[in-house]
């Protein structure tokens, strides 16, 4: 009896224990009523489990209203079922932290060199976890970068943050990020779901980084993006990253949370067709190393994109398990170009040890077919391509064929920059060490068009079919 006893007090103290170090944001004054603002409340949560040694920051079921939510090393930010974190818009009185200076701001677009104006920001920190089964709604941010005060512009922002897990969490309408890690070394992402209304993750100068479960619906940018630019100051490189199990696509925004999975927004604001890709680009002062994606789809969006423009080194990428359905441009795009938006003296970078294989693509646009273009006297080097299917819709004329498409070495890389390519498989030029083992394609509508058309390379074939015919060259 007595051991009985002993063991319930033991338990009793263990649970004691265990709900000390949980801080219910409603103990702190959050209303959780989705009007006033209860960013300060969450803040001082965070504060007070901080000034413990860390802990869990609680949301139960409700929705809260907030700006600025500031982030400590050792805390659980957990969103339970039900719960919401929605950005309020800004008033002339309250509104977003400001975003900081940043005198290397030139070398990046805006929403890349400022973290405080968001929803949710650390800076150096540590042992950093968001999850939870709640919402993040990025209502009352804009899409657009700006030095208003009180703005806020991103949903989630780190900078030289060290393990960080972002798990379970849906996100919807979350400006012009929603994540923008910058700096991150020992990042997990898993299971988000995310709808927004620009970029998902802009993974920036960040290493050892996992990236698997998610559904990332852009249609007005990019799903998942591997960045490298200048905003910290120095180079430095996206390394060390694996991609896997994700779905990314551009259907309407909203429409995959809900699963109604709309089709009636042909374009993104850049004017070309829906985003919603996996990309590695356009900001490449740094460079991209070890980077593998894998067991990913595709779905009503542009094809995959490698880019290194700004005196990046892009290197030893896999890819391999890809589906792609609804293909609005190139399904492969592999760039090396000399926008060198970067500080003064840096030189052209490179791509080199590419491998894609395991591709099936399904439905893609043929006016740019799929493009591997370095600049000359910088080439692409030692691509393979194997076991790839890719059936376009073709339509095509023969005049189409012996056009010349324009260099545009330091034009912002997205395949129409070349217009019309004159190859419905391949163009390829300015590349060394390209070989396509094992690679067939198949056309809904005739295209007068040749398969490949070559330019400063010379590529190997083997094993290419066209309509189930065996390729014997042109």
């Amino acid at each position: 009896m007595k051991s009985k006893i002993l063991f319930l007090c033991v338990l009793c103290l263990c649970v004691v224990y265990a709900q000390a170090d949980v801080y219910n944001v409603k103990d702190f004054g959050a209303t959780g009523n989705g009007k006033t603002i209860d960013s300060p409340a969450i803040n001082r949560a965070i504060q007070e489990a901080a000034a413990q040694g860390g802990g869990t920051v609680y949301l139960p079921a409700g929705t809260y209203a907030c700006y600025s939510i500031r982030l400590a090393s050792h805390i659980h930010l957990y969103l339970e079922q039900g719960s919401c974190i929605k950005a309020a818009f800004p008033s002339r009185s309250e509104g977003y932290d400001e975003a900081e200076p940043n005198e290397h701001n030139r070398y990046q677009d805006f929403g890349h060199s400022h973290w405080k104006n968001s929803l949710i920001w650390g800076i150096g920190l540590e042992d950093i976890t968001i999850s939870g089964p709640g919402l993040i709604d990025g209502e009352g941010l804009t899409r657009e970068g700006s030095m208003r005060p009180g703005v806020g512009n991103k949903a989630i922002s780190l900078k030289l943050c060290k393990n960080v897990t972002l798990k379970d969490l849906s996100m919807r309408m979350c400006g012009h990020f929603a994540l923008l890690a910058t700096g991150v070394d020992n990042l997990t992402i898993q299971n988000l779901k995310v709808d927004t209304n620009r970029d998902g993750f802009d993974i920036d100068c960040c290493k050892n980084v996992r990236i698997s479960q998610c559904t990332v619906n852009t249609p007005w940018d990019d799903a998942i993006v591997l960045k490298a630019s200048y905003a910290l100051g120095y180079f430095k490189d996206t390394e060390n990253v694996a991609i896997s199990d994700c779905f990314v696509s551009g259907y309407d925004r909203g429409s995959v949370l809900d699963a109604t999975w709309q089709r009636d927004e042909p374009q993104a604001p850049d004017h070309g067709f829906v985003t919603g890709r996996i990309k590695l680009g356009t900001e490449s002062s740094g460079g991209f190393k070890n980077i593998a994606i894998t067991n990913c789809i595709f779905e009503r969006c542009r094809g995959l994109a490698l880019e290194t423009v700004d005196g990046g080194h892009l290197e030893d990428v896999v890819v391999s398990n890809i589906t792609m359905r609804d293909i609005v441009n190139a399904p492969i795009f592999l760039r090396l170009g000399a926008r060198m938006r970067s500080p003064e003296g840096t030189s052209v970078g490179s791509m080199k040890r590419i491998r894609i294989s395991h591709v099936n693509v399904y439905n893609a646009d043929s006016r740019y077919s799929s493009i591997i273009s370095g600049i000359p006297g910088a080439l692409i080097e030692d691509v393979s391509l194997n076991d790839v299917h890719i059936y376009y819709q073709g339509g095509y004329t023969e005049a189409d064929g012996k056009r010349l498409p324009p260099e545009e070495e330091k034009t912002y890389p997205e395949p129409w920059m070349f217009g019309t390519i004159p190859a419905k498989g391949f163009f390829i030029r300015h590349a060394r060490g390209v070989t396509l083992d094992n690679v067939h394609f198949h056309y809904a509508q005739p295209d007068g068009r040749p398969l490949f058309v070559t330019d400063d390379a010379q590529p190997v074939y083997r094993n290419i079919t066209v309509d189930g015919e065996a390729y014997s060259g042109e």
